[in-house]
């Protein structure tokens, strides 16, 4: 018999694990030796935070990230076709949104194996829902370009459509957030409405949601932290 896919909610940053994660996925998160996993070391002190006493020796990891190809990653799943469950880890948040995931859960579907999703935090939804924007038609945008021209059209792009009624999700990188709330007060009209989501789930979490007019007035300090963007 098949092993199972599992997809493993981790943590958004900190280590009070148990307030976002269910214990019922920390149970058998603890009970899997075979990992695909966006960045091994984070995903051993992950492991290492639920269980003090996680074998990670025993443990098997395979490393599934923006450079890997389908060639690198055709064996990872083997140990599923063989019998034995296999997690797949994020570095943060649940694998498969803003992560490249997907394509090994898109290889598992090929071969036949079960994927399970398992419940746990995604800054995505998170900021959506926390946003007061439009939740029954939305586009997550990923990362948007790094030239500033380049950065200011597609934010022109995303705003036209969130007029149309499309709230618009995008992120950054921590250290260029602050770059792209300047983009954004400088580009976008004055009655464009603006959610910054930053740190969820941490104890420093900040979301509000105002128009752009008002962003303008009383800018935050964003750089170095994680910050979800929805626009509409």
């Amino acid at each position: 018999m098949s092993g199972r896919i599992y997809l493993i909610p981790v943590t958004l940053g900190g280590d009070d694990f148990l307030k976002v994660i269910p214990g019922k996925v920390i149970s058998l998160t603890r009970e899997l030796r075979h990992f695909i996993v966006e960045d091994i070391r984070s995903a051993r002190r992950f492991l290492r935070m639920i269980d003090r006493e996680f074998p990670i020796d025993e443990t098997h990891f395979y490393e599934l990230n923006e450079h890997s190809t389908e060639a690198d990653i055709t064996h990872y799943l083997d140990p599923a076709i063989k019998g034995s469950d296999i997690g797949i880890m994020s570095e943060a948040g649940l694998p498969g949104i803003a992560d490249p995931g997907a394509m090994v859960i898109a290889l598992a579907h090929r071969k036949g194996l079960t994927v399970s999703p398992l419940s746990g935090p995604s800054s995505i939804i998170m900021a959506l829902i926390s946003s007061g924007l439009n939740g029954q038609n939305f586009t997550f945008n990923g990362y948007l370009p790094v030239k500033p021209n380049d950065r200011a059209a597609k934010l022109r792009e995303l705003e036209k459509a969130a007029g149309a009624g499309v709230a618009q999700i995008f992120m950054e990188t921590p250290y260029r957030n602050q770059k792209m709330l300047e983009t954004i007060l400088s580009t976008c009209r004055s009655d464009t409405l603006l959610c910054i989501a930053a740190d969820i789930s941490l104890p420093s979490e900040s979301v509000k949601t105002k128009r752009i007019a008002l962003w303008k007035n009383d800018p935050p300090e964003l750089k170095d932290r994680l910050v979800v963007f929805v626009m509409q």
